[in-house]
């Protein structure tokens, strides 16, 4: 189990969990689509409308998942499960993460405190996706190099080529 996840862990499919349909009663809460249809990335921006936790990117509660789903009953869980994968590993989030004190419910009322072991967590994901881009660029910048010599190769075995083929 992932130490720096604030969702507890739920089933991946429960039998009375039933995706929202357009024919099912409106709740209370705003969508703009139903939920079945949503993208993770759509209820992220959602999340991020209403409520203060997420547009402030501030250290989620142990738990989250259970308030938002409080909040938004025809939730389809899994949608919202990725939703917070998604918030929780982008670097904001763990920027913000790597030195918080405390954390947030879903209205930005402070909580819990962030356990020392979070932090460091935190801190390690992002020294792991620095290395990670580190490397790529590394690649990309080789690569080109690569591509830069092959050309002047080239070049270079075409003028010889025009140069003996006129004697």
């Amino acid at each position: 189990m992932n130490t720096m996840s604030p969702v507890a862990e739920l089933p991946e499919a429960t039998e009375n969990a039933t995706p929202a349909t357009p024919d099912a009663p409106a709740n209370d809460a705003p969508a703009a689509a139903p939920e079945a249809a949503q993208s993770p990335r759509a209820l992220l921006k959602q999340l991020q409308q209403q409520f203060k936790a997420f547009r402030d990117c501030l250290p989620l509660a142990i738990g989250i998942d259970k308030q938002v789903l409080a909040r938004l009953p025809g939730l389809n869980r899994k949608t919202m499960r990725a939703a917070l994968g998604i918030h929780t590993g982008s670097m904001r989030y763990l920027r913000a993460m790597e030195k918080a004190t405390v954390r947030y419910d879903l209205d930005g009322n402070p909580g819990a405190e962030v356990t020392d072991t979070h932090r460091q967590h935190a801190k390690e994901m992002l020294q792991e996706r620095f290395k990670k881009e580190a490397e790529r660029k590394k690649a990309e910048r080789d690569a080109a190099a690569q591509v830069e010599a092959d050309r002047k190769r080239q070049e270079k075995l075409q003028q010889l080529a025009s140069k003996f083929a006129k004697r």
